[in-house]
């Protein structure tokens, strides 16, 4: 038994015993209602004739009990049941992670295997690993599992039947489960009936790996095999690394039925127009789009097909650091029973969240269904982009706070992906540095940058009336330190003329040095705003800093090849 004690003296221990979940169940007789998938031990005296749903086939077998899309009150009861984890004062469940309080990039590698060899953007973020690595990692899974009790959930990905995958999440941990019913697509009791499995996600995170033997960098993995569908993971108890490989194998199939897969939140208007935001961390995707005035279609992961746009997740899965209820209302109030915090810290006597204390980890995470946002979209599914916004929190302060971009600039900067860390973000860091993750998520795509760029810039020939927008949550007047960030009530207003159609008539003049269209005046926005250079005191100052960033995004962009040359032209410009 592992024990581990954290700064609120909150105890979470993890045990997978079906003696432990019996006797707690005889402590609390009734708790759980008795159905075919919750009897208990006593009741099965033959282990032989437990349900296994299917997952001898996967060669997971003499195994304990196996539970199959329990409902979430009975999954919170076995949470709290097998010590994963405690209730919180609002209701939700709260788990603790352990030493991977985020995912472990280092530690994700793709099978390197015939069907998908030449096609993968084999690189830092796509790492190769032998099949014969991963098929001795899978033996190690498989003899694990033997006399463990598993969880499985079954459901769907993808909110458009026309590019839906069934997905089976097996599981040790009832609390990852879950996370894993509260994030994808949750079947009908009859579709439950009929389901098939497309994906097949196995994560056992007690399951620690010997990296010289298995040939990977520590005791955790994720590995994903393409010609398999599957996922298997070992070593992290972070939920986020189930949800982040399904997100994977999607970026991966979706292109082979022409849908461009986007790492973006989505949302629309009373009218049905809909809105894409594009952004890495820290640039303002969840709070921008999170709009109690419109419509939530999906936080974070999107397909865009002939038919339009849709969701690919059931749920939402938030930071919470920081978390305030007068900015974020709608995150607030979906933290309640059902929802799912990583590494919160409680309040040792009141069990009330502390949503400022970082302790454990900045990258403090609630998952919730999209049912609990009031104003979501059910099913994801919403109408071609009217609008799409590229948000970007540029440290050198020299980005127009909101720019138009060109269909050609629009492949640019959604290849290049750029935002900026400053001070405090990592350590090391003393000055702003540039970040360019292709797609806006570059480690979560198996294929090369361009790829997706081609289907991007294909969706906005099909539908010319999309307007893309750069937006700059960051800096004005100075880089990070001496400028101001932009006030986030410019930034909604801004965004909301976008989105609403005020800037489609608006006059633009293009940025002598970037080059993306500068409107002249947006309502409500004081117009040397808009202007970056007359926000600078100085502004040969704001000429070299702007030169200085230019020339990272032309260098950066130099790593990709095959490049449309109209595309390149949209490259700043250096003279």
């Amino acid at each position: 038994m592992e024990t581990t004690n954290t700064v609120n003296h909150n105890v979470y221990q993890d045990v997978s015993s079906s003696t432990l979940i019996n006797n707690r169940l005889a402590e609390q007789e009734g708790a759980f209602p008795t159905n075919n998938t919750t009897k208990k031990y006593s009741e099965h005296p033959n282990l032989l004739e437990l349900p296994h749903y299917g997952l001898e086939e996967l060669g997971l077998r003499n195994l304990g009990h196996v539970y199959r899309n329990l409902p979430i009150p009975t999954l919170v009861e076995h949470s709290i049941a097998r010590a994963e984890g405690i209730l919180a004062a609002n209701g939700s469940l709260c788990v603790k992670t352990g030493k991977y309080t985020g995912r472990s990039p280092h530690d994700k590698f793709i099978v390197d295997e015939p069907e998908s060899r030449d096609e993968i953007h084999w690189s830092k973020m796509n790492v190769p690993i032998p099949e014969f690595n991963f098929d001795r990692l899978y033996r190690r899974v498989r003899s694990y599992v033997q006399g463990r009790d598993l969880y499985i959930f079954d459901g769907y990905v993808g909110a458009d039947p026309h590019y839906q995958y069934g997905v089976r999440v097996i599981t040790e941990r009832a609390s990852q489960s879950l996370f894993a019913q509260q994030l994808f697509i949750r079947p009908t009791a009859e579709q439950l009936k009929t389901h098939h499995t497309d994906f097949t996600v196995i994560a056992v995170p007690g399951l620690h790996a010997d990296p010289e033997d298995d040939g990977i960098n520590s005791e955790a993995f994720i590995v994903l095999n393409l010609s398999k569908k599957m996922v298997i993971i070992g070593g992290s108890k972070y939920a986020g690394e189930i949800k982040k490989s399904v997100f994977s194998l999607m970026n991966y199939f979706m292109t082979k039925a022409d849908v461009l897969p986007m790492h973006c939140a989505a949302n629309m208007d009373a009218d049905g127009h809909t809105a894409l935001f594009f952004g890495l961390s820290g640039t303002g995707k969840t709070t921008l789009s999170a709009d109690p005035e419109r419509y939530l279609i999906g936080d974070d992961e999107h397909g865009w097909s002939d038919h339009g746009v849709f969701n690919f997740e059931g749920g939402c899965y938030a930071k919470t650091i920081k978390l305030r209820r007068e900015q974020e209302p709608q995150i607030w109030d979906a933290i309640r029973f059902g929802s799912l915090m990583e590494n919160v810290v409680l309040d040792h006597d009141t069990r009330v969240p502390d949503y400022d204390d970082g302790s454990l980890t900045e990258n403090t995470r609630v998952a919730y269904p999209i049912e609990y946002i009031p104003n979501a979209v059910i099913p994801g599914i919403g109408r071609h982009p009217k609008t799409i916004i590229f948000l970007t929190a540029d440290a050198f302060g020299v980005l127009p706070p909101i720019a138009k971009l060109t269909k050609e600039q629009a492949m640019y900067h959604f290849m290049s992906g750029y935002t900026s860390k400053v001070a405090g973000t990592e350590r090391g860091i003393k000055d702003p540095e540039a970040t360019f993750s292709a797609g806006f998520g570059k480690c979560f795509l198996p294929l090369a940058a361009s790829v997706y760029a081609k289907l991007l810039g294909k969706r906005l020939e099909e539908h010319p009336e999309t307007n893309v927008y750069l937006v700059n949550t960051g800096w004005s007047g100075g880089a990070y330190g001496v400028g101001q960030r932009v006030p986030i009530s410019y930034t909604r207003a801004m965004v909301s003329a976008a989105v609403n159609g005020t800037l489609d008539n608006a006059k633009f003049y293009p940025h002598p040095i970037f080059k993306v269209l500068v409107p002249e005046n947006i309502p409500g926005i004081p117009s040397e705003i808009l202007d970056p250079v007359q926000t600078w005191k100085n502004p040969q100052a704001y000429q070299k800093q702007a030169k200085q960033l230019a020339q990272l995004f032309v260098d950066n962009f130099k790593k990709f090849e095959g490049v449309p040359e109209s595309v390149l032209e949209a490259q700043p410009n250096l003279n």
